[in-house]
């Protein structure tokens, strides 16, 4: 999962890119990168966080009124800084573009380029596939300024020959900033707008909290399959691509994006809160009675608080996370991720000693935390721990940019529930069902994507995509 930041007004942007990127860096934490355009292109991008990466002297050469930004973490391809995002082109047309997401046919892609086109791609990123496929379709066009109508047929184009899931941005030298999204719009973009002193700047951005952090309104949230163009006086152009079903990725809601961010109008935190409250139901059946309800921070927080309302029983902070340590989830290597873990969180003795707790997470992946959580809470002196997964269990490859595309490291995959219970040691273990979730989401007429939980891939040859971006992820790791 990546985070994209785009800008385009009557002043100078890089500092809201700036500040959208770092609002947006619990989605990647690998690399970031920023292209502006001011009569040219100027860049700059590196490996690491944004604070790393980026300083002072940015703010002065990155200059320009629009300008996209992208911080990253490795789903394809490896973190080399040729793969790094935004990658631009500087010929035929000056074009930069950045996405989050997967696009799940690139052999095909790449081979296509290569024969049709003679294209060699130099990198190894998915995104270099998209850029070079959306500027063939341009110059079918035969200008370096293509009109709205002309942008938005290329752009449709290139959906029919994609595959995945993306929603990417694209900056088109002399014309404007432009967003599209997957024919499922698995992946998300929001449109936000404020008022200056020198007139109106319009971002496009992965999550709605880069408006509140940047003081833009939120204006609306792109469908499946939709495409919009902002020129440099103001002007948008919006219009449906390549469209099918929506299946909103349902792990933007239950990990992924900040607790405050909306999707379709609907608060992130609002929604763990219910998938807590149906938990309960879990627990009851079960006839599990704990006498404290604590969370795995952060993400776990909302599910945690709506269990414990639900069960009438304290919700309290039991875990201490080190948030130097950042995200273990997001981390490309066992090794450094059970390191991770390990420094990550302490136990408040007092909270858990003597009691039956219920410890809740948004899910379990590999189970490295889950067992280290339950041994914090043994040796702090909890009397038996129920571990509660927001989330159902994990059974399928994500192949739409979710590190979880390795089938053999999904503990859910490769054991039963009960080995599972019994591999992290606690004394039960609670999974969110399956129709429980879908049933949240289409109260809310939210149609999500739920393949790494069902199985149901909502995008062609999934079994193709499976073995290829599970072998190249493979691979990546092995170079590493």
């Amino acid at each position: 999962m990546c985070g994209i930041v785009g800008c385009v007004g009557t002043q100078k942007v890089v500092q809201d890119l700036l500040a959208g990127l770092t609002a947006l860096q619990h989605r990647g934490q690998d690399a970031a990168g920023i292209v502006t355009y001011h009569q040219q292109f100027f860049e700059k991008k590196g490996q690491g966080l944004v604070q790393q990466v980026f300083d002072e002297n940015d703010l002065l050469h990155l200059e320009g009124n629009m300008g996209i930004g992208h911080v990253r973490y490795t789903t394809q391809g490896t973190n080399e800084l040729k793969n790094i995002q935004p990658i631009t082109l500087q010929y035929p047309l000056g074009i930069a573009m950045a996405h989050n997401g997967n696009v799940t046919n690139a052999p095909a892609l790449r081979k296509q380029l290569l024969e049709e086109y003679q294209i060699q791609p130099q990198s190894s990123n998915d995104l270099e596939l998209m850029l070079h496929t959306l500027v063939t379709a341009l110059q079918q066009h035969q200008t370096l300024a293509p009109n709205p109508a002309q942008l938005f047929e290329a752009i449709e184009i290139t959906q029919q020959k994609l595959e995945g899931a993306y929603a990417t941005l694209v900056l088109l030298a002399g014309v404007g900033l432009v967003g599209f999204c997957d024919p499922s719009g698995i992946r998300p973009m929001a449109l936000g707008k404020k008022e200056t002193p020198t007139g109106t700047t319009y971002c496009l951005v992965s999550e709605s909290t880069c408006f509140d952090y940047l003081q833009y309104d939120t204006v609306d949230y792109l469908q499946a399959g939709e495409m919009i163009l902002i020129t440099p006086t103001g002007e948008i152009h919006r219009k449906i691509g390549r469209q099918k079903k929506q299946h909103f990725c349902v792990f933007e809601f239950i990990y992924f994006a900040r607790a405050e961010t909306k999707f379709y109008d609907q608060v992130v935190a609002q929604q763990r809160i219910r998938m807590g409250h149906l938990l309960a139901q879990q627990l009851k059946k079960q006839n599990l009675q704990p006498d404290v309800v604590i969370d795995v921070p952060s993400s776990g927080f909302f599910a945690a608080a709506g269990l414990a309302t639900a069960l009438d029983i304290p919700h309290q902070r039991g875990l201490v996370s080190n948030k130097y340590f950042g995200r273990s989830f997001i981390l490309s290597k066992q090794a450094e991720r059970a390191h991770t873990v390990q420094q990550k969180f302490n136990c408040i003795a007092t909270v858990v000693a003597g009691k039956k707790v219920a410890v809740v997470d948004d899910s379990i992946v590999r189970g490295t935390t889950s067992k280290h959580i339950v041994q914090l809470l043994r040796k702090a002196g909890a009397i038996a721990v129920y571990f509660v997964s927001a989330a159902p269990p994990i059974v399928h490859p994500c192949i739409y940019g979710i590190d979880i595309s390795i089938s053999t490291e999904l503990i859910a995959k490769q054991k039963t529930r009960a080995a599972i219970e019994a591999y992290i040691e606690a004394d039960a273990l609670i999974y969110q069902t399956l129709p429980d979730l879908i049933s949240l989401f289409n109260t809310l007429a939210i149609n999500v994507c739920t393949a790494c939980l069902s199985g149901n891939y909502p995008t062609p040859d999934a079994a193709q995509a499976i073995q290829y971006i599970e072998q190249e992820r493979i691979d990546s790791k092995n170079r590493s």
